[in-house]
């Protein structure tokens, strides 16, 4: 995969388009409950502005309606705590950020080497580019920049005027966290560390299944729990008995009587397996967390902090949940995407990353 990496001549002095994954969870009050994602674009930042670029960051938040007037847009997803938190966290402290016109979108300036565009997401065009107001939507959006840095891989998956429409018109770059992701999670699929055991987890079996069936080809494990495990435990079976030569050993979890955990005995055995593991990858956990039924997921994330396997741990509540737990530097690597990741593992080709392949 040959992608245009980060240099400094690239970008010295020039303004840089750069598309971050800014989706954070948000609290009533519009705090950042995790800022996660926000932290990993971080080096790709210092390296524009040690670079003397100028930075417009874009990205979007939640799942706003499009169709809205845009003037009064859903104001709960407004990136104004996203801008916020760069002001912050940048020191630039501006003293009040006032909403500002940046080109032809709204957007804050929080000085003048760094601006942070309102969700695109408002723009129904960002989702669907091909249309011919979304070919002029991405135009506009490209003529912001002189060069385009796309370090947002938990939306890659995405095919939106943002990541596979500007690219199109500017020199582009993968950012230094895309990179890291894509070396991370190739080296999974090409030259794990054996035992390789692959625990998924979550409800939308849809979503999963494509994971498993390429899993069954070189995983050593494969441990499956959550809703999927009790939806779709006879599909997964049959699908394991069609491999044909070296074939995975796959474990289903039992759920509770109420079928939102996995029982203390298959965590146990997941368990059991998890010591055995050099690689560990594992997206999607083992039960309904958010309302309070963790005791399969709090005991596998303790199990594999304890070892001293490879751990790539994928999946915004699953990572959240392991931040939760003050667990995150126990784990060898979090991917920041959930459905991206799932879609690498599976082999598929993500526009996000295609468009940037010189």
């Amino acid at each position: 995969m040959k992608l245009n990496k980060l240099q400094k001549n690239d970008v010295f002095g020039k303004k840089v388009l750069l598309r971050a994954d800014l989706d954070v969870p948000l609290t009533e009050q519009k705090l950042i409950k995790d800022d996660s994602r926000l932290r990993a674009v971080l080096p790709t930042i210092n390296f524009l502005l040690e670079n003397n670029a100028s930075i417009i960051l874009i990205g979007h938040l939640g799942r706003p309606d499009p169709n809205l007037n845009l003037k009064s847009k859903n104001l709960n997803l407004s990136l104004l705590p996203v801008a916020e938190w760069f002001n912050e966290e940048l020191g630039i402290k501006s003293q009040e950020l006032r909403e500002e016109e940046v080109g032809e979108f709204e957007g804050w300036k929080l000085n003048e080497k760094f601006c942070v565009l309102e969700n695109l997401r408002f723009y129904k065009e960002e989702e669907d580019p091909s249309t011919s107001s979304g070919l002029e939507f991405t135009k506009k959006l490209a003529n912001l920049g002189e060069v385009y840095v796309n370090d947002a891989f938990a939306v890659s998956h995405r095919a939106h005027a943002s990541l596979v429409g500007v690219p199109k018109y500017l020199p582009h770059f993968a950012g230094l966290r895309l990179l890291k992701e894509i070396e991370v999670l190739s080296k999974v699929l090409e030259d794990p560390l054996r035992p390789l055991v692959v625990i998924i987890g979550g409800a939308k079996i849809e979503t999963k299944l494509p994971l498993v069936e390429k899993m069954h080809k070189i995983a050593d494990y494969i441990l499956v729990g959550g809703e999927i495990a009790e939806q779709d435990k006879i599909l997964l079976k049959v699908q394991n008995e069609k491999v044909y030569g070296r074939k995975p050993v796959l474990l289903v979890a039992d759920l509770t009587e109420n079928g939102k955990d996995i029982t203390e005995k298959s965590a146990e055995n997941f368990n059991q397996i998890i010591n055995l593991a050099k690689t560990i990858v594992w997206n999607g956990p083992m039960g309904l967390i958010e309302e309070g039924f963790d005791n399969g997921t709090k005991s596998i994330a303790e199990k594999i902090a304890q070892t001293n396997a490879y751990s790539v741990i994928g999946g915004g509540d699953t990572g959240g949940y392991l931040k939760k737990l003050g667990l995150e530097e126990k784990i060898s690597f979090i991917s920041t995407g959930g459905g991206a990741m799932l879609d690498f593992l599976s082999g598929e080709k993500l526009p996000g990353i295609e468009s940037l392949i010189a």
